[in-house]
């Protein structure tokens, strides 16, 4: 069973608006990401610091348990408020989410036993497109919050992790594009006319 937890707190800064909720191809960005993965979650979550501006979604809304703790507090948000023993966490402005690389990583976690199974792209590791065995990486990441560790992957050495690389990857990322975040309305213009040539070549 696999939970979906989409990661919807960030400040945009670059953007100079809310991104998640930025019209994409007529649609805030955020549905655009339910829409893509909605077919391989049993259940979907928001972990975000401004529930009510994600009601429109109906979908369960979680704020962060420790505050202030920035990526790692969320993705800890994320695990905690999940129901499945399998979490898949993405962020909310990756509008070319894989949902076959997410069944793909479900499959390797329960086959051989991973507690996190994340891909590699040219940027290095893609913690907010990844895999999580909840109980286990709770744990570790409690013990990480603890020592006041700040980082999102600081507490990988405490559990299995089954890097994937770009070569593993690159099945399900034939555009190169599956991990692009956009930050500014420039990278939101260009990914919407990549939108539209996909769209166009189904």
């Amino acid at each position: 069973m696999l939970t979906v937890a989409i990661q919807a707190g960030g400040r945009s800064t670059r953007m100079g608006e809310d991104k998640a909720l930025k019209p994409f191809q007529g649609r805030p960005l955020i549905k655009r990401v339910v829409d893509r993965l909605k077919l391989i979650a049993d259940e979907m979550i928001i972990t975000t610091n401004h529930p009510q501006d994600y009601a429109f979604l109906n979908l369960p809304l979680f704020t962060d348990i420790l505050p202030d703790r920035g990526a790692l507090g969320g993705l800890y948000t994320a695990l905690f408020s999940a129901r499945y023993p399998a979490v898949a966490v993405v962020a909310c402005d990756l509008p070319f989410v894989s949902p076959s690389l997410f069944q793909w990583s479900y499959d390797l976690i329960n086959k051989e036993d991973w507690d996190v199974v994340i891909p590699e792209s040219s940027e290095g590791l893609e913690p907010l497109h990844a895999l999580y065995r909840r109980d286990t990486c709770l744990s570790a990441i409690d013990s990480a919050l603890a020592e006041n560790k700040w980082k999102v992957i600081s507490w990988f050495p405490q559990v299995r992790v089954k890097v994937l690389s770009p070569t593993e990857v690159e099945p399900f990322n034939k555009t190169g594009l599956v991990f692009w975040n956009l930050n500014t309305p420039e990278e939101f213009a260009q990914a919407e006319d990549y939108a539209g040539s996909e769209d166009s070549n189904n």
